[in-house]
């Protein structure tokens, strides 16, 4: 044993196994540690759209809303604001409707009042905005039942058994109704996109590896331009075998696609390839050391793509970082198309930007690092020379 053990520590690949596993839990500590610092402290960054149509009331309601509710809250127009719901760029929607504050007032009438929630948003998201729900309509149920109870004991006496079903109705007098867009069937279709982005980046991360010691092995036997090529060949034939296959899996487990099969796979396809070709930029800029900024990129990609909190309760860093990430438009893209969503336009351009800029900087770093690239073994190389030029 002790000889075993001492011939497995001679081997310099041992000491960087070693190194590789307390780099990965490390990273992955220190990023998510330090993003999720202080997140329930920041869900007043989370908006309430109100859009008010009883005017005088509801003006009275929005100005009690911001003194005890600490949430961002908006007044656009119900077009705006479901709009922007649908862009998660408000996250609920609070309706006062034109008779509310009538209904109020008339007897065994209903004062109702309307909520509109997206539940294509992280887990976060949806936790809050039904907690807000709920907090608000028994906020308007003690408000209203404070002001009857008021009236009626100005009304002097009242009979014992009239008073009791005053009361009563005055408890039930506000009535909230909640309507769902874009509802999401299940913790598994839930978690959809996080296990998308995770299990994209860490394919893409290991065959930017293996393509990484095959570009090293062949060296300058072939141009920057024959390795780039190939490369591209490689990732885009990967991409589209690899998308449908995951695609496919989805759909036939019952994974949601509300924009069809179609688009959700070309969507995956593009993510995929996007993750490809950044992943494979810091192994060309640093070589094999280039997977521990992989490792970084994983994690802070899964913390600031807004798959399990919503960006907007990270700190100013992280959330500015995640705009320069690819993983974010992933995200919202998957949400849009598996659940339901708008603006997937926007989401495509930017990773095809982001695509287009690893490619063409992975293109310079290949230029630079086959010309640096020192011939190892003479018989080996004019051999691969040969087999290229035999094909």
């Amino acid at each position: 044993m002790k000889n075993a053990l001492k011939a497995y520590l001679t081997k310099g690949q041992t000491i960087v196994a070693l190194v590789v596993a307390l780099m990965a839990l490390t990273i992955f500590v220190v990023c998510w540690m330090t993003a999720y610092d202080g997140v329930s402290d920041r869900t007043d960054h989370l908006k309430i759209a109100v859009v008010n149509e009883d005017r005088e009331f509801g003006n009275q309601l929005i100005k009690q809303f911001q003194e005890s509710m600490p949430f961002e809250i908006t007044t656009p127009s119900a077009e705006e604001a479901r709009t922007q719901l649908e862009r998660r760029k408000v996250h609920l929607i609070m309706t006062i409707p034109s008779d509310f504050s009538s209904n109020l007032t008339t007897p065994d009438a209903k004062a109702k009042i309307r909520f509109t929630v997206n539940q294509s948003n992280p887990q976060m998201t949806r936790s809050v905005m039904d907690s807000v729900v709920a907090r608000i309509t028994q906020q308007l149920k003690d408000s209203t039942t404070l002001e009857g109870t008021q009236a009626v004991l100005t009304g002097m006496q009242m009979p014992e058994e009239q008073a009791g079903q005053t009361a009563q109705a005055l408890l039930s007098k506000v009535e909230a109704q909640t309507e769902t867009l874009n509802p999401i069937q299940g913790m598994q279709n839930q978690m959809l996109p996080m296990m998308l982005v995770l299990g994209s980046f860490v394919g893409a991360m290991l065959m930017a590896m293996n393509l990484q010691q095959v570009t090293t092995a062949i060296g300058s036997a072939l141009s920057a331009r024959q390795h780039f090529a190939a490369r591209v060949v490689l990732n885009v034939g990967g991409a589209v075998i690899i998308s449908i296959v995951g695609s496919t899996l989805i759909y036939a487990l019952g994974g949601q696609m509300e924009s069809g099969f179609l688009l959700f796979w070309l969507f995956s396809m593009l993510m995929l390839l996007t993750f490809m070709f950044f992943a494979q930029l810091f192994l060309l800029l640093l070589g094999m050391a280039g997977m521990f900024v992989n490792m970084m990129m994983l994690s802070l990609q899964l913390v600031t793509s807004g798959t399990i909190v919503p960006r907007e309760v990270l700190s100013g860093f992280f959330k500015s970082l995640g705009q320069y990430l690819p993983a974010t438009y992933a995200v919202d893209g998957l949400f849009n198309l598996g659940f339901g969503g708008i603006q997937t336009g926007h989401d495509v351009a930017i990773l095809f930007i982001i695509l287009a800029i690893s490619a063409l900087l992975g293109f310079v770093l290949l230029q630079l690092k086959v010309r640096k690239q020192p011939a190892a073994v003479e018989n080996t190389q004019a051999a691969v020379k040969n087999e290229v030029v035999a094909n």
